[in-house]
């Protein structure tokens, strides 16, 4: 399994004109994995070797501005490079309890529509992972709202036995988060490799005694 990481931005709380904002992507057979989309994230794509319209998973590690402020706009400018497919599969979007009202109504108050679809993962966070008086709750974000037009996407609760959250897993890995402590709940995330078979060439063994 091949992987490559390439740093678009590595400031924080602002850019400037040298250092973007937070974001990383994670390049895997193909297929681009995003890691934050800090402002100008998309801009800094283009600077790049990279191909945006190969992002498939966007993962945020917590909702501070310099962590998804460019979410919105690099999703509308997806899908201005794009064509209506609906048998395209849904880009998978990884982050805190909240996101999913943050990404509809920065969309719906903007009038835009993307043409390809996305599902929003929440995690659910734990009241430790902020100063007391910095929690707040989003579970019940827009729940007095119906959101028909909103995205879909699970919400994930922390497995206590393996204290963190189970996101992706597939033939060659598996995907996870874990909490931080930050101002507000914060995530990092694993990938960890699976287990390979080797592969011995017994006759070669024998030949060298």
């Amino acid at each position: 399994m091949s992987l490559e990481i390439t740093f678009l931005g590595t400031g924080a709380a602002h850019p400037t004109p040298a250092r973007g904002a937070s974001a990383l992507v994670l390049r895997r057979e193909g297929q681009c994995w995003l890691f934050d989309c800090g402002e100008g994230t998309q801009t800094q794509l283009m600077r790049s070797h990279l191909r945006a319209a190969r992002i498939t998973k966007i993962f945020i590690t917590h909702l501070h501005g310099d962590h998804i402020f460019g979410l919105p706009g690099l999703l509308c400018t997806l899908s201005l490079q794009s064509s209506p497919d609906a048998s395209k599969a849904p880009v998978d979007i990884y982050g805190p309890l909240g996101l999913r009202s943050f990404l509809w109504r920065s969309l719906e108050l903007s009038h835009s529509q993307l043409l390809f679809p996305y599902t929003v993962h929440e995690l659910v966070p734990t009241w430790d992972q902020c100063p007391a008086e910095e929690f707040k709750d989003f579970s019940g974000l827009d729940r007095a709202e119906a959101l028909p037009q909103g995205p879909p996407g699970r919400v994930l609760h922390l497995d206590p036995a393996e204290d963190s959250y189970l996101l992706v897993e597939d033939e060659q890995l598996v995907v996870r988060a874990f909490r931080l402590f930050h101002r507000v709940p914060s995530f990092g995330f694993v990938l960890e490799e699976k287990p390979r078979p080797g592969k011995l060439n017994v006759q070669k063994l024998k030949d060298l005694g």
